[in-house]
């Protein structure tokens, strides 16, 4: 069995996401440069960065787990624990703050019952306060996983939470 065989069947990570590594690894001059991307795509498969997935990703690109935790470790999108199913950023940089965001966030933290990098008892939610998701011009905004939801206020938090529970529910969630 080849080193690269025997990677594959005690991989962390499912076989897409392993041959999508590959061809990864073998797109960039230098393999570590292929950290980022596979970083982001790991927590999207995984949820998080557990040490298992820091490890496979070292031994992948041939650098040590602690140069993968360095460089985990600089990125806020990157996590070390699990987050929810949803989990929610709300964004509280200036534009975001001076229409509401600071109020926008607190609502969600009364709703929810957790607060800042918290996930709700059932796992189905998570939040965090962000510094920007980039949609200054749409302020106040929040980003649930990829969907981005803007121009919000404190009474619209209700119906997005209805909105990612009746997903969960359609998805045969609990």
């Amino acid at each position: 069995m080849t080193k690269n065989a025997n990677l594959e069947t005690m991989s962390v990570f499912s076989p897409a996401l392993s041959a999508r590594f590959d061809l990864l690894v073998e797109k960039y001059p230098l393999r570590r440069s292929a950290l980022v991307p596979m970083l982001l795509y790991a927590q999207d498969e995984i949820g998080y960065l557990s040490d298992a997935v820091i490890g496979e990703i070292a031994h992948r690109i041939g650098i040590t787990e602690l140069d993968v935790r360095n460089v985990a470790s600089y990125y806020s999108m990157l996590r070390f624990k699990p987050a929810g199913r949803f989990n929610v950023q709300v964004c509280t940089n200036i534009s975001c703050m001076l229409r509401g965001g600071y109020e926008i966030f607190d609502t969600f933290q009364e709703k929810l019952g957790i607060g800042h990098k918290g996930v709700t008892a059932d796992g189905l939610f998570s939040l965090e306060e962000v510094e920007c998701i980039g949609a200054c011009c749409w302020a106040p905004a929040i980003q649930v996983n990829y969907d981005f939801h803007d121009e919000l206020t404190a009474e619209s938090v209700d119906q997005i939470l209805a909105d990612y529970r009746a997903k969960n529910q359609d998805k045969g969630g609990k």
